[in-house]
């Protein structure tokens, strides 16, 4: 790991620095996975426009989930000015996200985007590349020892880094339960949060979710106001 990487890392609480698959990747409390020796910040399940896409459905919701989502991703992505951003897909809710997205909106991520490389990874809820914004598309995305793609493998997959499921985990401290969106790991594979501001979640013992780890091995990192918690599988409350 580089000096640059030191810095950002060392004793800082808002991060859990992990080995994943060999590779140094630190899970922070934006929500966001970096990995100091490329550069790369990694961010999942955006779900921008998911507002709009309940509108045109007849759902309404409030409609400044865009400008949240945005407003925190621009506030990570300035704390670690990293050189590639990694969207591990269903970055737009819905296939019309992207065309119908509002100016402000898409020039607001236009200048996130500025100086950097940019990667969309396809989603299940986008499976086309986005218009009007700029970026590579791919289905999956491999560098270092890891592989970037949206819904994890049903089978074994070292190195598989994907979204999809929102993982969360609840504690109880001092007799309160506290249930927060997590990073969720065995050092083989990862699971990242959802980004979105407006996304739920699915718990660590989802059947959709437990079979994918060791939970022997399995920890979860979970995402506070101002740090990370990283507690073991084993310590986790239903």
């Amino acid at each position: 790991m580089n000096q640059a990487a030191r810095q950002i890392t060392g004793g800082d609480m808002r991060e859990a620095d992990i080995s994943l698959n060999g590779t140094a990747a630190v899970c922070a409390c934006e929500g966001v996975l970096y990995l100091p020796d490329s550069q790369l910040l990694a961010v999942s399940d955006l779900h921008l426009e998911k507002g709009a896409a309940f509108a045109r459905r007849g759902m309404l919701l409030p409609p400044y989930d865009t400008a949240a989502t945005l407003a925190r991703l621009q506030a990570a992505i300035g704390r670690y000015n990293p050189k590639t951003i990694l969207s591990l897909g269903d970055s737009f809710h819905d296939r019309k996200g992207s065309a119908h997205m509002p100016p402000a909106y898409r020039q607001a991520l236009t200048a996130i985007q500025q100086g950097r490389d940019w990667i969309w990874i396809e989603g299940n809820h986008d499976p086309e590349a986005p218009v009007g914004v700029s970026g590579a598309w791919y289905a999956e995305f491999h560098t270092e020892s890891l592989v970037f793609r949206h819904e994890p493998s049903r089978q074994p997959t070292a190195g598989e880094v994907a979204g999809h499921y929102h993982p969360v985990a609840r504690v109880v401290r001092r007799g309160k339960g506290v249930r927060r969106a997590c990073f969720a790991t065995d050092g083989d594979r990862l699971l990242m949060p959802a980004f979105g501001s407006t996304t739920g979640g699915l718990p660590l013992d989802h059947p959709a979710i437990k079979p994918l780890f060791d939970t022997g091995r399995l920890a979860a990192h979970l995402i506070g106001p101002e740090r990370i918690y990283s507690i073991a599988y084993s310590r986790l409350q239903a």
